[in-house]
């Protein structure tokens, strides 16, 4: 909604930031800009893929510089959107150099999950890389998945190859937030959210999206906050009720982790600046 206005004011082009918008077809549960506003405004590195595919924080960082080149090529600004701060610590912070995914051998560790569970591979973890896994809860499968498979790939704990990184960049990064003060005002506004996205048709377009691509529940995609829970209901794991209590708390949980991140950003100013900041430009 800021994005908009300021882009009313200002010669912008907005650049998402968001790891679950560059999914085609996922629109309802990742609140992802209407037709109306895309065709208003232009914005970039949204609708990049099925969700039977997957994209990593590398090539966010990629297509984000050139789209940014090609942005300010034309004489406008660009406007960072988006609250995934893995994506962002990337473009700001360099990528780790790790070794790329290897599909075969993240096949076997779901093998393994699945006869075992993520925590006995969290155990497994904690013995090849101790400092990784004490930062992982024993369910998070994405990230246990990754550091097991950065194991087994080069013989080197995920936490030793963090952060040798490539943060030159051919411009200058300004970070603003909209922090909330109020935690009540929050939770409510999140439980309000999540309640319009069931109303506009997350298990519907779910629905869709399971008949027109070959998902399963481990694909980042359907990971994703809501599109999680909306899966599990599917499954008949629980009902309507417990659906809606299931995607607030995980969104709550998610919100706390992006105020986490956004606090340990070094030089970050308040969005209440960034009009001020724009008309410097």
């Amino acid at each position: 909604m800021l994005a908009m206005e300021l882009a009313g004011r200002f010669p912008l082009e907005i650049v998402s930031v968001d790891s679950a918008q560059v999914y085609r077809g996922m629109d309802v549960g990742t609140a992802k800009p209407t037709a109306a506003e895309q065709k208003r405004v232009k914005h970039h590195l949204i609708d990049l893929i099925d969700p039977a595919q997957s994209y990593s924080a590398g090539r966010f960082r990629a297509d984000a510089v050139r789209a940014i080149g090609e942005i300010q090529g034309r004489g406008k600004v660009p406007l960072l959107v988006g609250g995934t701060m893995l994506y962002y610590k990337a473009l700001a912070q360099g990528i780790d150099a790790l070794p790329a995914a290897e599909p075969g051998l993240r096949a076997q560790i779901d093998a393994r999950a699945a006869r075992h569970g993520w925590p006995a591979l969290h155990a497994d973890l904690a013995r090849v890389d101790p400092v990784t896994a004490a930062r992982l809860s024993p369910n998070d499968a994405q990230r246990i998945q990754r550091a097991l498979e950065v194991w087994e790939l080069s013989g080197q704990p995920i936490s030793e190859l963090r952060m040798s990184a490539r943060p030159d960049l051919p411009f200058e990064l300004k970070a603003f937030a909209l922090v909330p003060e109020d935690r009540a005002e929050l939770h409510r506004r999140i439980a309000e959210r999540f309640d319009r996205m069931l109303k506009d048709g997350l298990v519907e377009e779910l629905k869709t999206l399971r008949q027109r691509h070959e998902l399963q529940a481990s694909l980042p995609s359907m990971r994703c906050v809501g599109y999680r829970q909306a899966w599990a209901y599917l499954e008949g794991e629980y009902g309507k009720a417990e659906l809606r209590e299931k995607g607030i708390a995980a969104t709550r949980q998610l919100a706390k982790r992006q105020l986490t991140w956004l606090r340990s950003l070094p030089g970050l100013e308040p969005a209440k600046r960034l009009a001020a900041a724009l008309g410097r430009v």
